[in-house]
């Protein structure tokens, strides 16, 4: 839900002043599955020790409002008189967002209704309240496999008790499905079983799609910036960096909002979106980089960018579509990551074995060179790689899970940033194709895609292992946070670097003409 706001407000914390700025207010789930384990709490108090405000439905149908010096929820099982029947159908699987989004708009394309959800990866639905009945949900899977569609499945779960959130206020017990909680300061604290975190807004808890809830966090994007750069880019980042860091989170958070739909919230917490710890954590450099370009975002031709960023490359960015499905982006392009670069790509693509193995090998003259996961190097044995793809297969569904054996691993397509676009295993059941990101996704030694492997032999010649040797965290596509590093420690503001990183884009105040989302 985003709420265009015109605010002229004091400082949240004393020391620290928000300027004048149209901002625009974030559901964020900072708690996804609350109730996902049994003996699940949540603790909440205000941030200045004055009392909470909780309004949530009453039984009549009005809202009742209490005030309390601190709520502890929990999850209880509320029994039903007879069993009750969860269905849904799961259309496609997928290892990203991005790609779960493309999926959808094929299925879509075919005149299916659906949603993008998360119940662990990122999976396509048959949209629940249009397939509404257990007739035609079957209807549905039933076309589909006279279609040809293998991958579609029901999943149901038939449940004796359903969820319901409790918690105490004097000497009465209120068990509800969704409540909102308030404080003067806007500012609450949050205690789970991890630790206390400080939220600068409200809190709303409410059920999600799998049959639990989360706790969202509605807060103005200025404040929710606090939470994310400093985690994002580091405490220690030199300042242009933050500054480059600061519009991209910013950007990205505004062009996201739909992510979580499904749920009835906008964006999450963590790394599947952007890291956010709320106002515990907070650093000046940061605070300074957030004023300093408050309400700027990037655009290409009147729409936020796809404001995708990595922790480092590995020496060369990735296009869009050499990690996700869909439409390129003209601003994401495959270049090699340097001030001056030694390796003219337009020669000599990345898309065959002997050019990656001698890129990979050239260490030097990089932006991010210095960090530890600029190049690595990491193995694995046959029994490793084996439970890593069975886990995969399981979470997958997959027809040819599980595997007893591997008997080989081979690339078979690469993009021209080097990314691996196949990667084929031949099994006892047959061969896996891995595509893309997935290839990562399924095995533990990968840090990226930019990567090549070796097969490691025992001493009776017979195949053991598998030796990975890469580039790069993270998917590689947009800004190279190490890169940014080195830019900014050459003396490049933060403009420039994200010229360097988002080519042919423009940085601009974001104002209610700017298109946030255009589907392809």
């Amino acid at each position: 839900m985003i709420k265009p706001l015109l605010l002229l407000i004091p400082a949240l914390l004393t020391g620290w002043a928000m300027p004048a700025i149209a901002v625009t207010e974030l559901d964020v789930g900072v708690v996804q599955r609350f109730g996902d384990e049994q003996g699940d709490r949540l603790t909440l108090s205000s941030g200045d020790n004055r009392p909470l405000t909780l309004s949530f439905p009453s039984p009549n149908g009005d809202r009742q409002t209490l005030t309390t010096a601190s709520l502890t929820l929990e999850v209880r099982p509320q029994p039903q008189g007879s069993p009750v029947v969860q269905e849904w159908i799961v259309l496609s699987d997928h290892a990203t967002f991005e790609t779960a989004e493309d999926a959808s708009k094929q299925w879509a394309a075919r005149g299916i209704a659906v949603e993008v959800t998360q119940p662990g990866r990122w999976q396509v639905w048959a949209k629940r309240d249009v397939y509404s009945t257990p007739l035609l949900r079957r209807k549905l899977l039933e076309s589909l496999r006279e279609g040809g569609e293998t991958d579609p499945y029901l999943q149901s779960e038939v449940l004796d008790a359903v969820p319901i959130v409790s918690f105490q206020v004097g000497n009465f017990r209120y068990n509800r499905q969704e409540i909102e909680i308030t404080t003067p300061s806007d500012r609450i604290r949050v205690q789970t079983e991890d630790g206390t975190t400080l939220y600068g807004g409200q809190m709303r808890i409410q059920p999600n799609a799998y049959g639990n809830f989360t706790l969202v966090n509605t807060v103005d994007i200025e404040t929710y910036l606090r939470g994310v750069v400093p985690h994002e880019i580091g405490p220690q980042a030199p300042y242009t960096a933050v500054q480059a860091q600061t519009v991209i989170a910013r950007t990205y958070a505004l062009r996201n909002t739909r992510r979580f739909q499904a749920d009835d919230y906008e964006l999450c917490a963590t790394v599947h979106c952007q890291v956010y710890k709320g106002l515990t954590g907070t650093v000046a450099r940061a605070d300074q980089a957030i004023q300093s370009t408050a309400g700027q975002v990037l655009t290409y031709e009147d729409e936020l960018v796809d404001a995708l960023y990595s922790a480092h490359t590995g020496g060369v960015t990735a296009q869009f579509e050499d990690i996700w499905d869909g439409q390129m982006r003209e601003y994401l392009r495959a270049r090699v990551d340097a001030i001056a670069p030694t390796w003219n790509l337009a020669q000599m693509p990345l898309d065959n074995e002997p050019a990656i193995r001698q890129f990979l090998n050239q260490r030097q003259g990089f932006n991010g060179a210095d960090s530890p996961v600029f190049r690595w190097d990491r193995s694995s044995t046959l029994p490793e790689l084996t439970a890593d793809l069975n886990r995969y297969l399981t979470v997958t569904k997959h027809p040819l899970g599980p595997v007893q054996q591997i008997i080989r691993m081979a690339v078979t397509e690469r993009s021209p940033s080097g990314r691996i676009r196949t990667l084929a295993i031949t099994t006892n059941r047959g061969v896996i194709e891995l595509h893309k990101t997935e290839a990562r996704s399924a095995l533990g030694p990968p840090r990226s895609t930019l990567f090549y492997i070796d097969p490691i032999l025992n001493a009776q010649g017979a195949l053991s292992g598998y030796r990975f040797v890469g580039g790069g965290f993270g998917h590689g596509v947009g800004l190279n946070q190490y890169g940014s590093y080195t830019l900014s420690n050459q003396g490049w503001d933060y403009r420039r670097i994200l010229q360097f990183y988002y080519p042919g884009t423009t940085l601009q105040p974001f104002t209610p003409n700017i298109i946030r989302y255009q589907p392809d």
